[in-house]
């Protein structure tokens, strides 16, 4: 062995952990960090309920109609939806929360008139809940 690698060695010995090993145990938390999230994204992927702004039409400056489209899993289960209507510099000028009753159907259209501050010029749901 030449002077160098004796020093090399000395400089940098062997792991305490055998290489078999490391590779096991981090090939371990590897595939249980991967099934944890595909877990996660499958449980999230499905919301209890989930609502989007089908069209909306500004009837005046203070007001606004609105036809939500609301999906749920569960019909029987009902839900609560945040709807707000915005004016042109993004500011919200009017909110309301929307009950949404049980029903037989998984999808159903909820109408309603928003009461605005000044005039919006887009609908948007904010987020819904079951209740």
């Amino acid at each position: 062995m030449t002077d160098a690698a004796e020093r090399l060695r000395r400089r940098y010995p062997k792991s305490r952990m055998p290489r078999p090993l490391l590779v096991g145990l981090i090939s371990v938390g590897v595939v249980l960090g991967l099934t944890w999230l595909v877990w996660i994204a499958l449980l999230h992927s499905r919301p209890a309920v989930a609502a989007q702004v089908q069209s909306f039409r500004i009837d005046s400056d203070t007001s606004v109609s609105v036809t939500l489209t609301v999906e749920r899993p569960d019909p029987s289960v009902p839900a609560t939806c945040r709807v707000l209507a915005q004016a042109a510099d993004y500011q919200p000028v009017g909110e309301q929360q929307v009950a949404i009753p049980a029903s037989r159907s998984r999808i159903v259209d909820v109408n309603l008139v928003l009461t605005t501050l000044r005039r919006a010029t887009a609908v948007v749901v904010k987020g819904c809940t079951v209740s």
